[in-house]
């Protein structure tokens, strides 16, 4: 995977969402200018990395596990969107020791309904997402601002179908991994109170499954909060970061 790393400070690993890539992650990364070392991958499938396709959550998170060990110093706090999210739930699940606190933003862990049927249109109507028209309806959609307007367009025509298939695949039938439940670090789940009832639905199980965790509803935001409310997302972050330095977990830790 095609990497971009930047800055000093605490190791911050951005995982974006399906159908991006790591440049969604500009806004919130310039809030945090100064106090945290940025590690901002492109996944498999996606941006830079559109040469190797997405398969499975499995080989995006084997891939991710071998980026932690190799680019970050004991440890990253991990913040994902969306697709993004999901395997950032893989990561504190399934290795706690390499993960210091997670920030989990829109994240479905309630499969979803029709998931065949939901497959087969998408599989139909991929060759739109290419389109310009159609590409910049949907980073609408996602609140994409005008200067990463391009840079949404730009991976909407490289993006494969096959690609686009498995990555939708895998987020419509996630479930809560068993080991998240367990996770032992500082956490704090975010959705947007204008997201579909599903998605908020996610939130509350994901919350729910680890107690200490903390449940953050951004009131102005759909699935969109890290490019419409940075300064929120880079707030939760910082707040991590500080448990992590007292050492502390729990929702009143500060």
């Amino acid at each position: 995977m095609n990497t971009m790393i930047s800055g000093s400070g605490s190791d911050v690993l951005f995982l974006h969402g399906g159908g991006v890539s790591g440049w969604m992650w500009q806004p919130v990364v310039a809030q945090l200018a100064g106090t945290v070392r940025s590690i901002v991958p492109d996944l498999p499938g996606h941006g830079t990395s559109s040469s190797v396709e997405y398969t499975s959550h499995d080989d995006a998170v084997d891939r991710l596990v071998a980026l932690i060990r190799d680019r970050a110093q004991g440890g990253v706090t991990v913040v994902g969107f969306s697709l993004g999210a999901q395997l950032a739930l893989r990561l504190a699940a399934d290795h706690p020791s390499l993960i210091r606190a997670a920030l989990i933003i829109s994240g479905e862990t309630v499969p979803a309904p029709a998931q065949a049927a939901t497959l087969a249109l998408l599989r139909a109507s991929a060759p739109l997402a290419r389109r310009e028209w159609f590409a910049r309806l949907q980073a609408k959609q996602l609140g994409v601002p005008e200067t990463l307007l391009e840079r949404y367009i730009e991976d909407s025509r490289t993006m494969t179908t096959d690609t686009l298939v498995a990555s939708v695949r895998e987020n419509i039938g996630f479930t809560l991994p068993e080991g998240w439940r367990h996770f032992a670090g500082p956490a704090t789940v975010v959705v947007g109170a204008r997201e579909r009832g599903l998605m908020r639905k996610s939130a509350d199980h994901t919350h729910e499954a680890l107690p200490h965790s903390s449940l953050v509803v951004v009131p102005d935001a759909a699935h969109d909060a890290p490019l419409t409310r940075p300064d929120r997302i880079a707030d939760e972050v910082r707040g991590l970061l500080a448990q992590v330095e007292a050492g502390r977990t729990g929702p009143d830790a500060s």
